[in-house]
């Protein structure tokens, strides 16, 4: 049998940090198809920057041809899947000998990378207009944005406004305490325990309700909660058993779906009992690229485990130069931990990975 013939068919579905990763780790040994609605790789940690820098984005948005030299990408979604095919939106009927799970997160935005980059611009030109800006959300996400917007425009007035008890609740108090105080230092109109119905704002008045019954006036919002997962279209497919009651695929030890031997899950559409974050997508899809191929050698391979992370861990940048950070040792703030995430938001990092230039 020629090597040719050898190879396994390996589908990926999802082109996020873990999708991607999975594809390019594992197109020089087998051959794979990528199943994504975008034609490129958002890298996650570089979104902030590119709402106040749109140039940014040239390079934390990469193309999947770019990166991928043997892989086939399908612009596209999978609309259902059986324990041999996927059925795409598009038509196509791809047989598998392994199928990868990466949906994470459902996506919404622009398909190309040019109209992507034409959003971020659009967001950056609304940014600049408004003397006040809200926030919606006091996650990573949000919080990574207020710090941004007040390193660039130091100028501009920004309220954020949080739902929860305290901000960057996946790290612990230490992280939010020093966080909270250092926005407060740089101004930031800080609310916790109130969220902004949307429903309720017209165009004209700029003047937000919150949940408290308080009003927020700025001339523009951004929203940073948390997305909805990607896992609506397995519902009726085999694969429905297997999502648990927050729409997550159960795995078992070795990042395989429960009671599938050649069907894995990587990234946020897992229910691994430890934080969602993408440098975890990217160690899911490492070990899931490791037993694909053990097992493309021999069924009875011993299997790779995934141990999962027991102690959250995180960088939040805050600007350019300062960042939180919570690690093993401890949780610290200042320019140590933003020498490692922010001047690049580890965009660099990742590029390299894929076999790019940083």
């Amino acid at each position: 049998m020629s090597a040719l013939a050898e190879r396994k068919r390996v589908v990926v579905v999802g082109g996020g940090i873990g999708g991607a990763f999975s594809a390019k780790l594992l197109e020089d040994s087998s051959d794979v198809t990528l199943i994504d609605p975008k034609d490129h790789l958002e890298i996650p940690y570089g979104q902030l920057r590119c709402t106040v820098q749109p140039d940014f984005a040239e390079r934390s948005l990469v193309l999947h041809s770019e990166y991928l030299k043997k892989a086939r990408h399908i612009l596209g979604f999978a609309e259902c899947a059986s324990v041999t095919e996927v059925v795409t939106s598009t038509g196509d009927i791809l047989p598998y000998d392994f199928l990868v799970i990466a949906t994470g997160s459902t996506h919404k935005g622009p398909s190309t990378k040019a109209e992507r980059i034409k959003e971020f611009q659009s967001e950056n030109k609304k940014l600049k207009e408004a003397k006040k800006t809200l926030i919606i959300g006091g996650g990573p996400v949000g919080v990574e944005l207020a710090g941004e917007i007040v390193v660039d425009f130091p100028e501009k007035k920004v309220v954020l406004a949080h739902g929860g008890d305290r901000l960057i609740e996946f790290l612990g108090p230490k992280a939010s305490s020093k966080t909270f105080s250092w926005l407060k230092k740089k101004h930031v109109d800080i609310r916790l325990h109130e969220k902004v119905n949307l429903d309720s704002v017209s165009a004209s008045s700029h003047v937000y309700t919150t949940s408290s019954g308080d009003s927020i006036e700025a001339d523009c919002h951004f929203l940073c909660v948390g997305k909805k997962i990607s896992s609506s279209w397995m519902q009726s497919t085999v694969l429905g058993e297997n999502l648990d009651e927050n729409g997550r695929l159960k795995v078992d030890d070795y990042l395989r779906v429960e009671g599938h031997s050649n069907i894995f899950a990587v990234g946020d559409i897992t229910a691994i009992k430890e934080i969602k974050q993408g440098f975890l997508a990217g160690k899911h899809a490492e070990v899931v690229a490791d037993n694909v191929k053990r097992l493309s050698q021999d069924p009875d391979s011993k299997l790779n485990v995934y141990k999962p992370l027991a102690t959250p861990m995180g960088i939040v940048s805050l600007g350019r130069r300062i960042a939180v950070a919570q690690l093993p040792f401890g949780t610290i703030l200042g320019w140590i931990p933003g020498m490692l995430k922010s001047k690049d938001l580890f965009v660099g990092k990742t590029r390299k990975t894929l076999g790019l230039n940083s």
